[in-house]
């Protein structure tokens, strides 16, 4: 044979070699599988009668077993409406005050973006700095004034929660008729201006009752009553005249004899100074005989004496007579000072009359215009 023939029968006898050993490998394999299958009990190989399914509760696990795994679903709810994001303008919301800046604070309001506070906002009274009134890390309430901007960033206001509070306060105190004391900072060719609760209001001309010049009022503290209260309108109007008359009502009654100073004259009557309050003396309450003019009897600056016929507390208003007094018809005509000598005679018979007349059931108003 030749010698490649030799090198042939050679790789083949290899080969048949290698066969036979992974023959002899697979065939002792197969005798421990026999030998690992006759050691497992033919019961575990067994199919149970009733299988479970994926839908059948006895597959799963005891739901004791689950009692503070998860959230319930109240729980969930819970949860998220703390990441609620739906803030709309005119919600009045909890926030952190977190940086505070020149044109106004950045706010945490749970929102997806701080929120902003400008300025103006912080406050419905005049505030030197921010810092007058929050402090980092304050917490408390806000308005939110428009919707977010194109960064996602909401507008925030305290005043105009302040501006809400502040009219609910004066409507209340309205309703109570309470008298308050408020500081005048301006005047003008109208009246004098206040703030009452951070808003502002007004008292017209005739319903400061002084002898200061209304230049003068500024920085003064005056009692005040409330004429008018209108947050539709922004209408704010209170009356001094009327918080001193109610003070001086408390002190005087109807029949009482009192000591006045002429200090305006109309064509309708004249308005008397009595203790700081102003009555007034109308034209037909001078004398029973009649009049052309208040002036052709009185003067500005007499001093006279008059009695009260009626107090208006809710107008602010207290009548006064003179004709009342006259021991004779026209005296106040020809003698006033007889009139003013026997005032308090004239009076005291006066309230007697009054007295007679109510126990008889009729009007004193009535007799009174007699």
């Amino acid at each position: 044979m030749s010698g490649n023939q030799s090198e042939s029968v050679q790789d083949l006898t290899s080969e048949n070699t290698d066969l036979n050993e992974q023959s002899s490998v697979a065939e002792n394999s197969t005798t421990v599988g026999k030998s690992e299958e006759a050691s497992i009990d033919e019961s575990d190989l067994s199919i149970p009668e009733q299988i479970p399914t994926a839908d059948d509760p006895t597959s799963r696990v005891n739901k004791k077993d689950l009692t503070g795994a998860g959230f319930t679903l109240d729980e969930f709810a819970a949860l998220l409406s703390k990441y609620d994001y739906n803030f709309k303008p005119g919600d009045i919301v909890n926030g952190t005050v977190f940086a505070l800046e020149s044109k106004g604070a950045m706010i945490d309001i749970g929102a997806k973006t701080a929120a902003f506070m400008p300025m103006q906002e912080v406050s419905i009274n005049r505030v030197e700095g921010l810092s007058d009134v929050l402090q980092p890390s304050e917490v408390r309430e806000f308005f939110i004034m428009s919707e977010e901007n194109e960064d996602g960033q909401l507008s925030l206001s305290i005043r105009r929660i302040e501006y809400q509070r502040a009219w609910e306060r004066v409507r209340q105190l309205q309703k109570e008729d309470a008298t308050i004391y408020s500081e005048v900072f301006a005047t003008n060719r109208g009246g004098a201006l206040v703030r009452v609760e951070g808003l502002r209001g007004f008292i017209p001309g005739s319903h400061i009752s002084t002898r200061k010049p209304k230049e003068e009022l500024v920085a003064d503290f005056l009692p005040l009553k409330f004429l008018e209260v209108d947050e539709e309108r922004n209408r704010l109007v209170l009356s001094h005249r009327r918080a001193l008359v109610e003070r001086k009502m408390n002190r005087l009654e109807v029949g009482e004899v009192v000591v006045g100073a002429v200090r305006g004259i109309k064509p309708y009557g004249a308005f008397i100074d009595i203790g700081g309050v102003s009555g007034l003396l109308h034209i037909s309450e001078i004398s029973h005989e009649h009049i052309e003019t208040p002036h052709s009897v009185l003067n500005v600056n007499d001093q006279m004496k008059v009695m009260i016929i009626d107090l208006d507390a809710e107008r602010g208003r207290i009548s006064l007579s003179t004709k009342a007094l006259e021991p004779e018809p026209g005296d106040m005509l020809t003698d006033p000072q007889k009139v003013f000598d026997k005032a308090e005679e004239m009076a005291a018979r006066y309230k007697q009359m009054l007295l007679e007349q109510a126990e008889e059931g009729e009007d004193p108003i009535a007799v009174m215009n007699i």
